[in-house]
């Protein structure tokens, strides 16, 4: 009887902090991950044609970029031997696989998923478009701990123009919002992660609530600011504003802690939030503590510098935030100094150019 065993996909991808942090090439990291980013390998590019992605099928940019993160590609074998020791001496917490959208990538997720489970004990996160609820359950079955399904956009609107029908991309808003329901099913509660990126034409409101739908789902949201690179269909377009993403930050924390609900936060007329409508001594000690303002997802995902330089602007801290950090936090925020009212607002006169 023929070996109908699946095999091993010969070459990976890894992010090139993560391929310096367990041995596969010498350099030097200002933060080091704490999970190992891989990515599979395909000859070709997604045939997914997201507007923002460099992978994207009429994408100009180069093969191996991810954002703006460079992914050389090695063999697979090797990387899973250098994660076995990565995470045997505790550099690695996590594994995470980002999936291109190709033919064969359900199987060679669930081949990839059980090679590293047999090689190292460490939890392992799927970030796929997993097409329909059996690849779902077959990727659980497999032993991923966790699975991302990015939806990246805050309306079905901006969802069209930038990975949907507008886009000519295979996806709709509606399926990935059913598939992320059908992940809750299967992961369990606070299991399932989606990608929301600020700077796509949204409003702080669109983002505000479109975290809220998600956390009522029980879909933990992963925030990545819009980084423009060469060769992709955006870009020529900004970064998003610092303080209009640190108040989507401060929204997405006090939202999936359950401390604020966006239904009852105030806007202005451009739709940015004004109060979150949260105590002021509290709003201030979640603050304080800088952690709205690390990088968000899974357990041990820090994914130091995927949307910024280290030189900065840092929209989403690989590091526990350091005391001058905090404090530009507090001045982007005009959080200076307490103030008497129940509620903090963040609408004062003074803060027009936020």
């Amino acid at each position: 009887m023929a070996n109908t065993k699946p095999e091993l996909p010969r070459q990976i991808r890894v992010s090139i902090g993560t391929a310096i942090a367990i041995g596969l090439l010498e350099g030097k990291l200002d933060a080091e991950p704490t999970t190992a980013y891989l990515m599979t390998y395909h000859q070709s590019k997604c045939r997914a044609n997201c507007t923002f992605c460099p992978q994207a099928r009429n994408s100009q940019s180069s093969a191996e970029l991810l954002s703006r993160i460079t992914w050389p590609q090695f063999p697979t074998a090797t990387v899973i031997n250098a994660i076995q020791n990565a995470v045997e001496n505790e550099k690695i917490l996590r594994v995470c696989i980002q999936a291109l959208n190709y033919p064969d990538v359900i199987q060679h997720l669930i081949t990839l998923v059980k090679t590293i489970k047999n090689a190292a004990a460490v939890p392992i996160s799927i970030s796929c478009q997993p097409q329909n609820r059996e690849n779902i359950q077959k990727l659980a079955d497999a032993g991923a701990e966790r699975i991302s399904i990015a939806i990246d956009a805050s309306t079905s609107k901006l969802f069209s123009q930038t990975k949907g029908i507008e886009a000519n991309g295979p996806y709709t808003w509606r399926k990935t919002l059913k598939l992320l329901r059908d992940a809750v099913e299967i992961f369990g509660k606070n299991h399932v992660t989606t990608h929301l990126i600020i700077g796509l034409g949204e409003t702080e409101k669109q983002a505000a609530n479109a975290i809220q739908k998600l956390a009522d789902y029980n879909i933990q949201t992963a925030l990545f600011a819009f980084t423009p690179v060469r060769g992709t269909f955006m870009q020529n377009r900004p970064q998003p504003d610092v303080a209009a993403y640190r108040r989507i930050q401060l929204a997405r924390y006090l939202i999936t802690n359950r401390q604020a609900c966006s239904r009852n936060f105030t806007y202005d007329g451009n739709g940015k939030i004004t109060s979150y409508h949260v105590e002021e001594n509290t709003l201030h000690e979640i603050v304080a503590s800088g952690k709205p303002f690390q990088t968000t997802g899974c357990p041990d995902c820090n994914r130091p510098y995927y949307n910024e330089k280290p030189t900065g602007p840092i929209y989403n801290h690989p590091e526990p935030l350091s005391p001058e950090e905090i404090a530009t936090i507090k001045n982007q925020l005009k959080l200076t100094r307490l103030r008497a009212s129940a509620f903090y607002s963040l609408s004062e006169a003074s803060v027009s150019d936020v």
